[in-house]
């Protein structure tokens, strides 16, 4: 059966979420939108391209700071609202210069940071 992706659930905006999780080591890197364009750009280049809601312009990320997310595999969820995709990805995933987006847990109703940035002067993606 081929891929249709007009069989996505995308929201009012014409946004999907989707998930980056890192295809060896099963960590979950970031959250970030796509849209239309943004699904058919990944699937067509192997490089993850997301829609920034705030500059209003696709991102593919590591465009800017070289750490780029190679797409491994795209997944759909069973409702078909929301993505996973497993990536390879070089270098720091999140803005703040870590590997993960989720660097904040809350302990006991305590915000500890679990993660520090990474040694990298690259902290833009």
């Amino acid at each position: 059966m081929s891929f249709d992706p007009a069989t996505l659930k995308f929201d009012a905006n014409g946004l999907i979420p989707a998930i980056a999780q890192d295809s060896v080591t099963g960590e979950v890197l970031m959250m970030a939108w796509m849209n239309a364009e943004a699904v058919a750009r990944t699937l067509a280049t192997g490089r993850v391209t997301y829609w920034s809601r705030s500059r209003q312009a696709f991102w593919i990320k590591g465009e800017t700071s070289g750490h780029v997310q190679e797409l491994v595999s795209f997944r759909l969820d069973c409702d078909r609202d929301c993505i996973l995709v497993e990536v390879r990805q070089s270098g720091p995933a999140c803005h703040t210069n870590r590997r993960s987006c989720f660097y904040t847990e809350v302990r006991n109703g305590t915000e500890v940071e679990i993660m520090a940035p990474m040694e990298d002067d690259n902290a833009v993606n």
